[in-house]
C-alpha cells in the first residue's frame, strides 16, 4: 500500500512521496511510522480513507489541511483552509521577541495583527505567564478558528481575539504587537507551489500591487498600540527588509534588529518608537 501510495505520489511532483505516504497511512490508520516499519509483513486492508487521502495529497492539499492539526512553537494548533497553515519561518517572530525581551515577566499585554490560527499570539502568551493578548482578524470564522486553539492549548483565560481590519478599533497601547501580514506581490501569487495557491486562503496571501500594503497599514499606527518601551515585530517575505524598514523610518520608528530564520534569510524585523 504505501509502495503503491509513494509512486502515485511521485508521479504527480509530490516531493518526499514516501515520507507522505507513510504520513497518510499514519493519518488513516493510527499507526506511526515505527509500527509500520516492524508489522510491514502484514496483511491489511486498503481502506476508502486512505486511498481518499492519497488522492488528495496528489492533487496538492496540504497536508495539515488533511489532518486538521500543525504543530507550531511548543503548540499543537488545529488549522482548516480558512487559516494560513503555520510555518516555522514564523517562529522567528517568537524567538526574536524572547531574544529581546528576555524576562518571562516583563511582558503583560500582546497584540497579534492578522492573528490566523492565533499561532503568533498563542506562542508568546506561552512563553510569558503574566500576559494577556488580542488576536485581530477580518475574517469571522478565522477568528473563531483562533479562539478554538487558545481553548486547545488552555490559553483561553488570556486571549481575546476580535473581528476587525487590522487595528481600526483599538485605542490602548501593548507592549508587544506581532504580525505576520500578507506580503506576496499580486502577480506573484500564480507562480507559488500549487497546494499553496489552490488551497491556502488567498487574503492571507496578497500584499498588494509591491506585497507592502499591510506594512503601510499597520507601521504608521504602531506610535499608537506600543508602549512607550514597546516592541512590534513583523515577519516579511524574502528580500522586503529594506522596503518595510523605510516605511518604520518614515513613521518615526526605529529598527532594534533585523532577524534571519534557520536557513539565514532575513524574515522579520524587530521595531521600536
Amino acid at each position: 500500500m504505501i509502495r503503491r501510495a509513494a509512486a502515485y505520489l511521485d508521479e504527480r511532483g509530490i516531493e518526499q512521496a514516501r515520507r507522505e505516504a507513510r504520513l497518510l497511512f499514519e493519518l488513516a490508520y493510527g499507526r506511526e511510522v515505527s509500527w509500520q516499519l516492524t508489522h510491514a509483513d502484514e496483511i491489511m486492508p486498503e481502506t476508502e480513507l486512505f486511498s481518499d487521502f492519497v488522492r488528495r495529497r496528489g492533487a496538492g492539499e496540504p497536508m495539515a489541511y488533511l489532518s486538521g492539526r500543525k504543530g507550531f512553537w511548543t503548540l499543537d494548533l488545529e488549522v482548516t483552509p480558512d487559516t494560513l497553515i503555520p510555518r516555522g519561518d514564523t517562529e522567528t517572530l517568537v524567538e526574536a521577541l524572547l531574544r529581546n525581551r528576555p524576562d518571562r515577566h516583563s511582558v503583560i499585554s500582546v497584540l497579534d495583527l492578522g492573528t490566523g490560527s492565533g499561532c503568533l499570539l498563542l506562542a508568546a502568551l506561552s512563553e510569558y505567564p503574566q500576559a494577556v493578548g488580542i488576536g485581530v482578524d477580518r475574517a469571522e470564522r478565522t477568528a473563531r478558528q483562533a479562539r478554538k486553539n487558545a481553548k486547545l492549548n488552555d490559553l483561553a483565560s488570556r486571549a481575546d481575539f476580535v473581528v476587525a481590519d487590522w487595528s481600526d478599533p483599538l485605542n490602548t497601547r501593548f507592549d508587544v504587537v506581532l504580525s505576520n501580514p500578507p506580503y506576496i506581490p499580486k502577480d506573484d501569487i500564480p507562480g507559488l507551489m500549487k497546494d499553496v495557491v489552490a488551497y491556502e486562503p488567498g487574503a492571507a496571501l496578497d500584499g498588494g500591487d509591491d506585497g507592502l500594503d499591510a506594512y503601510r497599514q499597520i507601521i504608521p499606527r504602531l506610535t499608537e498600540l506600543l508602549q512607550p518601551e514597546g516592541l512590534a515585530i513583523l515577519e516579511f517575505g524574502i528580500g522586503q527588509e529594506d522596503d518595510v524598514a523605510n516605511i518604520a523610518h518614515k513613521a518615526g520608528l526605529s529598527v532594534v534588529e533585523l532577524c534571519a530564520d534557520l536557513a539565514g534569510i532575513t524574515r522579520a524585523i524587530v521595531l521600536s518608537r
